[in-house]
């Protein structure tokens, strides 16, 4: 991510999607506009419901809108997803998708001292989703590993880490199996580690790291790992801090990044005004270190940990009774 400011207005293409994807984007950008930095929103549809108005899922012009912005907030997908955020990401090339798992108070986390990345290849792996039709046998999926695209986010990992005080860097992967393919990423970690020689190394079989998030959540700092392992561990790590309305993410790529919450739709309290916006707050904050925006990323991300603490007005999944609104009202008023 950038490190220093380098422009005084921003366009954000604003997608909202679907579901409670509309409620948390609504809140969300009104903390962002008590920030008092200069954004323009533009608007785009996709999801569910825009399938069914529009006949796609995923519209030309809303693709063309978020390669024009500086950056684009994504809100949710119901079951068009696949459709729409993978397709957004192989065509804008945004190869590397960040996870922050990290532990909050009163967030139901099963640990309190949780803060590690996933840094997850976005663009390839299993996620191609090159399969045959089925047969009288059954059916062929092919997984793709390349070296350009494995050490592209191998050292996106590694200078991660680097520019985040981060000390040790983990690869995870199945070479034990998957000798060629994993077996090649391996190799990569090793020959790109080369480059940091301050950044400890370490590399486990990804059933073993399942484990180790349960036994040993605290040891990891940076988990870089191909994308349908990086996909199960991302809701694994949600699992351990208090569930998916409190992980963010980023889709990175030379020249985009989207930024969404991960819980999706919930069609089951959507329109109720009850969602969780955290989440897709903590996007926003992501958003803003990757604009340069660090000192708003911070007071954003305080004044989000300052309504945690004092577990005043939280909404239901955290144990409160406080609407979406009444949450973020509660965040603008500590920025």
């Amino acid at each position: 991510m950038n490190t220093s400011k380098t422009k005084d207005s921003y366009k954000i293409a604003v997608v909202p999607g679907d579901g409670i994807g509309k409620e948390v984007m609504k809140v969300t950008l009104e903390v962002l506009d008590a920030l008092d930095i200069d954004f323009e929103y533009v608007y785009g549809d996709a999801g569910d419901e825009c399938l069914e108005k529009n006949g796609t899922a995923l519209p030309g012009e809303t693709l063309d809108m978020i390669r024009d912005a500086d950056a684009c907030l994504f809100g949710a997908a119901g079951e068009t997803a696949a459709d729409v955020i993978v397709k957004i990401r192989q065509e804008m090339k945004m190869f590397a998708n960040l996870r922050p798992v990290k532990s909050y108070p009163n967030t139901n986390s099963l640990f309190e001292n949780i803060d590690f990345m996933i840094v997850r290849e976005n663009t390839e792996g299993m996620y191609i989703a090159d399969e045959e039709k089925y047969t009288d046998n059954g059916a062929v999926a092919r997984r793709i590993i390349t070296k350009e695209a494995e050490k592209r986010i191998i050292d996106y990992a590694f200078n991660y880490a680097k520019e985040n005080g981060k000390s040790k860097v983990t690869a995870v992967h199945k070479a034990n199996v998957l000798k060629k393919t994993d077996g090649l990423f391996k190799e990569i970690f090793y020959e790109v580690a080369e480059s940091y020689p301050d950044i400890a190394t370490e590399d486990f079989y990804v059933d073993a790291t399942a484990m180790y998030l349960i036994t040993q959540p605290e040891s990891f700092e940076v988990i870089v790992t191909t994308n349908l392992f990086g996909d199960i561990l991302s809701d694994e790590g949600a699992g351990l801090v208090g569930g998916l309305g409190l992980i963010p993410s980023a889709n990175i790529g030379r020249d985009g990044a989207l930024f969404e919450p991960v819980h999706g739709s919930a069609p089951d309290i959507a329109g109720k005004g009850i969602a969780n916006p955290i989440a897709m707050m903590l996007s926003a904050v992501m958003m803003l270190r990757y604009l340069s925006e660090n000192k708003a990323a911070d007071r954003l991300d305080a004044a989000i940990l300052k309504v945690l603490s004092d577990a005043e007005v939280l909404t239901g999944d955290l144990g409160g009774s406080a609407t979406t609104q009444e949450l973020a009202d509660e965040v603008k008023k500590y920025l």
